[in-house]
């Protein structure tokens, strides 16, 4: 009888008082754990004229690593998961630590797990999703980074890959994530600038918040308490990156939302009634 067989017609006979106080959680492998974040905003484009109505823009929140690995790259926020806390609490302890973002819409993304996706050690990442309205953002980077930016995002999919352009400034990154899946997770193809598997992470996310535009209310955190109809279906439009016809996206938002008494002021052309996001 092999060793294992001994051992667990062994463990069979014990209480499991006397199974946990032998128990060696060093006899097998562990991966360590950690939380990326990717966080979405749209904002609205600088522009000349203050008669014009702004144009908006998808943005992803990207840190530039202070320290080893990839240091000097830009990644998401993010880090390991601490004894005591949940992969959630552990994603907004993350986020206000390394960029002084606290609150908004945050949820569980998927869990990435390639094998040697971190060269440190065998790591496995509970990635989530949150969205800030941009109005209440004020950043500043944290200790494990250099700098922290706002990048804006252009995600152009096809049946076979999703390309991605990330720019702030001067600064521009790209990649090329492929639909097929390896192991469950989808393949990088290229990748320009950013660390880790991030561009996977942040493909998967625009896919996810893209879909969810179809049956939920999601898009309502990236809103202020009071907004236009086209201040809203300018932040669909940024985010499925392509023109909504007017008549049919106030149909389809007409059950989501309530009129108020209230109207744009000072901005610049024709007043415009404002509405709010229907509670439950």
């Amino acid at each position: 009888m092999s060793n294992l067989g001994k051992r667990e017609l062994l463990e069979q006979e014990m209480s499991e008082q006397e199974f946990l106080a032998q128990y060696k959680a060093v006899d097998y492998p562990r991966p360590s754990l950690t939380v990326d974040v990717v966080v979405f905003t749209v904002a609205d484009i600088p522009k000349n004229n203050y008669r014009k109505l702004p144009e908006k823009e998808l943005r992803v929140l990207l840190i530039k690593r202070g320290g080893h690995p990839f240091k000097g790259q830009w990644a998401l926020p993010g880090g390991f998961v601490h004894p005591s806390e949940t992969v959630g609490d552990a994603a907004r302890r993350e986020l206000l630590e390394e960029t002084g973002v606290d609150g908004g819409h945050i949820e569980q993304l998927y869990t990435f797990s390639t094998p040697k996706r971190d060269p440190r050690t065998w790591v496995v990442s509970a990635a989530h999703m949150s969205l800030i309205e941009s109005g209440q953002l004020t950043l500043k980077a944290g200790s494990d980074a250099s700098e922290v930016e706002w990048f804006s995002v252009t995600a152009e999919e096809s049946s076979k890959f999703i390309r991605l352009l990330l720019s702030s400034g001067d600064t521009h990154l790209s990649a090329t994530i492929g639909h097929e899946h390896s192991g469950g997770e989808p393949k990088v193809i290229e990748n320009n600038g950013l660390a880790f598997d991030h561009a996977k992470i942040i493909a998967c996310a625009v896919r996810r918040l893209r879909g969810k535009l179809e049956y939920t209310d999601l898009a309502f955190s990236l809103m202020p308490e009071r907004f236009t109809l086209t201040e809203l279906q300018q932040v669909y439009e940024a985010i499925l990156q392509k023109p909504l016809y007017k008549a049919a996206f106030r149909r389809k938002v007409a059950d989501l939302i309530d009129e108020t008494d209230e109207y744009t002021q000072n901005a610049g052309h024709r007043p415009s009634q404002l509405f709010s996001k229907r509670e439950d």
